[in-house]
């Protein structure tokens, strides 16, 4: 149906500017409204005759999508024209560059691709939280904004949780963008979040050695080469590709979606900590699969079937990122033992956990500043012995666990940025001990409380109750995680 408006043409008090792009599903044109400030564009789809009917059916799925989205990795919307007489779709106009123009200028190092790769996996953390796989994610598809954020794109071929998959109920083959689609998708699986994390191990591949892992397929044949193919290693093709991000990437493209990252927020944290990253025989990987190994994987291929297992919401935020407090400078063996037993009752929610230790130097009621922790190079180290002696009883696998040091003169304001910047899921910390004479109102567990961007679960040793305090303080359930 879309075909050039001309400049100044009026469509429902929008008055169409310059054409700014033209998709095969669409084209988009800068937009004005005497009733909104903000800079916006307006798609129009394309699907008259010999136009896919695929086109029709992702525009009602963005239209249906795009107003449930919100926060600052999406383009806010602004309103939707009637199907039956001028579809359209008006949004924000995204400032910035797509990644595909960024790659354009050739391959990034990996103290480019970290920051870059960890904005983008903000970005679907974000959508995933609001209960949408995206499917399609691309360079094309990811707007790097001027101050580092990156903001999603073209939802048509999205899936949401809450709302019908007008694809599959076509029974349309939908698989996104054929170099970016995961295994279930090519099997016909459109509801697991993990297939997004599997677009973004290729996007990170892309990314750091200006090569696609698994090429350009042509054929649903060649599609299919998915679910055996193992890719060519990043060192192998960029030699100074640093272990940890092989690491993070080849575990972002696993086959089988259970060995993946389970969460997006995952990812963004070891993108962002490459020491708390645990390095496993993928980090140091030099070649494919051998020939005997990946026809095993191909036989297996073949017998197996459409996909047809769903993830429903509860299995989508199923891991969390829990950040625990320990107060490594004043070693309160009651308070911290307390600490620790409420978090082991935490884990027991979840199997796909990270366990994030912090402790802060210099914003406890122990008057070490972080110039006096500057000065002595050994101090760091000797709290973060502390923080691994606090964690050992506990018995987590390195991949559940990281310890994380920090200088600050506010405690408060130290943990919640970090909580912030890690899309924490519930902060656990002891309460002040009011012997101490610290009041509520005065104390740092009050400031992250009033706060914090998640739960906060604050624990009180048995001394600290008073008779009116509930002998259930450290008892927990699914509803203390968003």
């Amino acid at each position: 149906m879309s075909s050039l408006i001309a400049p100044g043409t009026e469509i429902e008090g929008f008055i169409v500017g310059e054409r700014v792009h033209a998709g095969a599903m669409g084209d988009v044109y800068q937009v004005t409204h005497p009733e909104h400030a903000l800079p916006m564009v307006m798609k129009l789809p394309r699907f008259g005759t010999g136009d896919s009917v695929e086109n029709l059916l992702g525009f009602e799925t963005e239209s249906m999508i795009l107003p449930e989205l919100s926060g600052p990795h999406v383009a806010r919307f602004i309103a939707a024209g009637d199907l039956t007489r001028r579809p359209f779709l008006v949004l924000e106009y995204l400032r910035g560059e797509s990644l595909e123009t960024r790659l354009q200028r050739g391959r990034m190092d990996a103290s480019e691709v970290a920051p870059l790769g960890a904005a983008i996996a903000d970005a679907l953390h974000s959508v995933h939280r609001q209960e949408i796989v995206h499917l399609d994610l691309k360079p094309d598809n990811a707007i790097v904004r001027p101050d580092g954020t990156v903001a999603l794109i073209d939802f048509g071929l999205s899936h949401h949780t809450r709302f019908p998959d007008l694809l599959a109920e076509e029974k349309r083959y939908a698989a996104g963008s054929a170099p970016y689609v995961s295994p279930e998708q090519v099997q016909g699986c459109r509801s697991d979040s993990r297939s997004d994390l599997f677009a973004l191990g290729v996007v990170l591949f892309e990314l750091v050695t200006g090569e696609l892992p698994f090429g350009i397929p042509g054929t649903i044949a060649g599609l299919r080469d998915r679910l055996w193919r193992d890719p060519q290693p990043p060192r192998s093709i960029v030699p100074d590709v640093p272990p940890w991000l092989q690491e993070i990437i080849l575990r972002c493209l696993e086959v089988d979606p259970s060995v993946r990252y389970q969460s997006a927020a995952h990812v963004a944290f070891d993108l962002r900590n490459p020491a708390q990253v645990n390095l496993t025989g993928r980090a140091e990987k030099a070649t494919a699969a051998g020939f005997l190994a990946q026809a095993g994987r191909w036989w297996r291929a073949r017998e197996r079937g459409p996909a047809t297992r769903r993830r429903d919401r509860a299995t989508l935020n199923n891991a969390p990122v829990i950040m625990v407090a320990v107060d490594t400078t004043n070693p309160d063996e009651a308070r911290l033992a307390a600490v620790q037993r409420a978090t082991q009752q935490v884990l027991t929610i979840s199997n796909e956990f990270r366990l994030v230790c912090v402790s802060v130097l210099g914003g406890f009621e122990k008057p070490t500043t972080p110039t006096e922790a500057g000065q002595d190079p050994d101090l760091h180290l000797e709290h973060l012995v502390r923080l691994r002696h606090w964690a050992d009883p506990m018995k987590l696998p390195p991949h559940r666990l990281s310890l994380h040091v920090i200088e600050a003169l506010s405690a408060s304001s130290a943990l919640l940025d970090f909580a912030r910047r890690n899309h924490a899921d519930l902060i656990i910390l002891g309460a002040p001990d009011p012997g101490r004479g610290l009041t509520w109102i005065r104390s740092a567990a009050s400031r992250i409380a009033a706060g914090a961007p998640c739960s906060v679960h604050l624990v009180r040793t048995p001394a600290h109750r008073t008779a009116a305090e509930p002998e259930s303080d450290e008892i927990f359930s699914e509803d203390d995680l968003p």
